[in-house]
């Protein structure tokens, strides 16, 4: 018969609860029922067996054999001294469940002989230095004496090439059960050195804290081991309980070390166990996480071919990103880390659970993911093994002092279905790389660093939500608050925001006006010709300093650490307030205009990105968010115009755009009509009406003056024969101010086509879109 046991001591978090439930599957599969199957439930394990509660609980009380775990690698680990508490009681016992334990500590007692031995050698000529009876200058005497230095070196000597060649001898003669351990706490390069996965800390210790050594305490706490069948103790049977079903307990051992593994029981003078902060232990948990962290072997992975790029890698293990928790600081981004355990919600067998760990890498494209945001990416992508329903992401960051704690970061969902938004992230691969570098350099500022954590944010959020426009809009937000910084002198050097697919407009199109006008206002182009034209073309110089002759890399001057930027007369738009971005837009293609000979406004709407009626209107009205929509199009300055032009982007449309609803004042179509980029075509196109610019109608306007900008409007009009109802407007300062913003926004020619119908009926203003 099978039995379904929800075990309600094994959740997600902390670290310890996820390992104890791996534990126990692991245990219970190869001692006890090898058709056991386990799966999360949201956050509660669930274990499978023809094991009835009572009878698990008998498994673990009578029937459970420890995993021989031995670091004797560590000076903790009880091997070097004559009687260790955790050690000298396993190795004397006659316990049947423990034989095991002991053929693994006969098995590194065979290798540790000349290193026991070198050990005391050092110590025993350090204690001649130490003797009693010896004074001061006696000591002093000894240790600066030729023969104490020699002999000291020479035995130091000898204990370091004996150190250096346990563990490869190890790695070659251990063989049994003993073995899983040493590749679950270490790895060898090819040089024989070693390398250690953060979740067994460095090697199975973790400062003074060895983890074998606390194991076989916990095992002298729970059996006992004088009994010739290491019988259980008092209270064992409530710390089963409590293990694997979540029932109270009152005997938790205090005092005890309890690792990385259970930061909120860890103790302390600020933890609530207590007045002394003591830490709080069901020692069964620790034994069964252990257990569990067996599966997690790692494996050596070498990165660009290179021995340099040899590294520990660990199932789901990656660098370090303090990005995507609340408390988020860059102190977390420790040397160990992080690691992401998979949850998954269908019965996994012992052996497929190992193949899942054992194949634990995620890719991004041919790479394999080593950053948060790489495997958050490769979540949504699909690219992770089946099966897996979504991850716990851990951080190994220091914290209560200089612990070591394996702190919970968030949950990831792998989605049922791929979705094709997320390769929009595959622009940025190489630049994010470069922005992190700058950003975690010894003089990179307060703000680049503020900026790429504001970012790693929105990216690791757009990666969980990748339908919703919002988010998207925050990471080009994000995007360009980089840029914000860079222009400032600060991580330059990683370059500006690297082209970007079309996709992305339709990512971020939430519907609303202020997206729309973004991308009109980001990818109109100017109306130059010859050699340099898709430079002067171009709007994001306006914002950026780039450099001429590579559009793609800031304009730089001087060398070495004297490089700075080099921004020219052309860099107008600040960053700051989005009507005053707009409006130095346009002052300064006026200027530019009338320096290359022309009398028009060179800013032309890119194919299928011009602004539509019903949006200029809301602009003029004060009914959109201007500092948001030039936000956005700062950031989509960086669109590949090429590819828009072969793939344009479909948009939303608002709720009407015909000429007869929702338009700009008829006035401010005047003022439209006397600032275009081309002429206007009407009779079929075969007739053009050329309407020179006059650059102090913008002035006026921007100044505030709508009345006079009006006036000078008319005339311009009057003088190509188009005869307007419109003869004054009187609006406050600042709608003219508005008015004159709507200008940068540009309009496709059939739109000032209809423009100029609705203003001169008279016009014969056919035209073919």
């Amino acid at each position: 018969m099978i039995h379904i046991h929800r075990l309600g001591g094994c959740a997600p978090t902390p670290l310890a609860h996820y390992l104890k439930a791996i534990g126990i599957l692991r245990l219970v599969a190869e001692q006890a029922d090898a058709s056991a199957r386990g799966w999360w439930d949201g956050d509660t394990f669930r274990l499978s067996t023809t094991l009835d509660a009572e009878e698990l609980n008998s498994f673990f009380l009578t029937g459970y054999e420890p995993t021989p775990m031995l670091s004797p690698w560590n000076k903790g680990s009880g091997f070097y001294s004559v009687k260790d508490a955790g050690l000298h009681p396993v190795e004397q016992s006659t316990a049947p469940r423990l034989s095991k334990l002991r053929d693994g500590i006969k098995a590194a007692r065979d290798l540790l002989d000349d290193l026991i031995d070198a050990d005391q050698s050092v110590r025993l000529i350090k204690a001649e230095s130490k003797a009693k009876g010896l004074g001061r200058t006696a000591r002093e005497a000894l240790r600066s004496s030729a023969d104490y230095k020699q002999r000291l070196a020479a035995a130091e000597r000898r204990f370091k090439r004996c150190k250096a060649e346990l563990i490869p001898a190890i790695r070659r003669s251990w063989r049994g059960p003993h073995r899983d351990w040493i590749d679950a706490a270490m790895v060898l390069s090819d040089d024989d050195s070693a390398m250690f996965p953060s979740l067994l800390g460095t090697g199975g210790n973790d400062g003074r804290l060895d983890f074998t050594n606390n194991f076989l305490q916990r095992l002298g706490d729970i059996f006992d081991l004088t009994s010739t069948r290491g019988t259980h103790r008092e209270g064992t049977e409530q710390w089963i309980r409590g293990a694997l079903w979540g029932e109270p307990v009152t005997g938790s051992q205090t005092g005890c070390a309890v690792g990385q593994y259970l930061p909120g029981t860890a103790g302390g003078a600020n933890n609530d166990n207590g007045p002394d902060g003591n830490s709080l232990l069901n020692p069964l948990d620790f034994l069964l996480m252990l257990e569990g962290s067996i599966l997690f072997t790692a494996h050596a992975t070498r990165r660009l071919g290179s021995k340099k790029g040899i590294r520990a890698a660990a199932p789901f293990a990656v660098d370090a990103q303090a990005a995507g928790y609340a408390s988020a600081s860059g102190s977390d981004e420790s040397a160990r880390g992080e690691q992401w355990m998979p949850l998954w919600c269908q019965p996994f067998r012992l052996p497929e659970l190992q193949r899942v760990l054992a194949e634990g890498r995620s890719q991004i494209g041919a790479h394999a993911s080593n950053a948060p945001l790489d495997l958050a990416r490769a979540i949504a992508r699909l690219g992770t093994a089946r099966g897996i329903s979504s991850f716990q992401r851990y951080g190994y960051i220091e914290r209560n002092g200089q612990s070591n704690l394996a702190v919970p970061l968030g949950r990831f969902s792998v989605p049922e279905h791929a979705e094709s938004r997320i390769e929009c992230l595959d622009d940025l691969d190489g630049w994010l790389v470069r922005i992190r570098r700058e950003a975690r350099s010894k003089n990179a500022s307060g703000q680049l660093k503020q900026a790429e954590r504001q970012l790693g944010d929105a990216l690791l959020a757009v990666t969980q939500h990748p339908t919703e426009a919002m988010r998207w809009q925050r990471v080009l937000l994000a995007l360009v608050g980089i840029e914000a910084v860079q222009i400032n002198g600060s991580g330059f050097k990683a370059g500006p925001i690297p082209r970007l697919r079309p996709a992305w407009v339709a990512a971020a199109d939430d519907g609303r006006p202020e997206i729309r006008l973004a991308v009109a206002l980001a990818l109109q182009q100017g109306g130059f010709e010859g050699a340099d034209a898709p430079w002067w073309n171009s709007v994001r110089r306006h914002w950026l300093p780039l450099d001429q002759r590579n559009p793609q890399r800031f304009a730089q001057a001087g060398s070495g650490g004297q490089t700075h930027l080099l921004a020219g007369p052309e860099r107008v738009m600040r960053g700051r307030i989005g009507i005053d971005d707009a409006l130095a837009l346009v002052e300064r293609r006026l200027i530019e205009a009338a320096r290359h000979g022309q009398r028009r406004l060179p800013l032309r709407a890119a194919y299928r990105a011009a602004a539509l009626s019903p949006d200029l209107a809301a602009i003029c009205s004060d009914a959109i968010d201007l500092d948001r929509t030039m936000a956005l199009a700062r950031a989509l300055m960086a669109l590949n115009p090429v590819q828009w032009q072969r793939e344009p982007v479909g948009l939303s449309r608002p709720a009407s755009d015909s000429i007869s609803d929702d338009i700009p004042d008829d006035a401010w179509l005047v003022l439209r009509l006397a600032l275009l980029p081309e002429p206007l075509r009407v009779s079929g196109g075969t007739t053009k009406i050329e309407i020179r610019t006059d650059p102090a109608i913008f002035r006026r306007l921007a100044n505030g003056d709508a009345a006079t900008a009006l006036q000078l409007a008319l005339r311009r009009l009057h003088s190509v024969g188009i005869r307007a109802a419109v003869r004054s407007t009187s609006i406050p300062a600042a709608t003219a101010r508005r008015w004159a913003a709507a200008l940068a926004f540009p309009i496709s020619p059939s739109t000032a086509t209809r423009y100029l119908c609705r203003l001169d009926p008279t016009i014969d203003s056919t035209k073919e879109d």
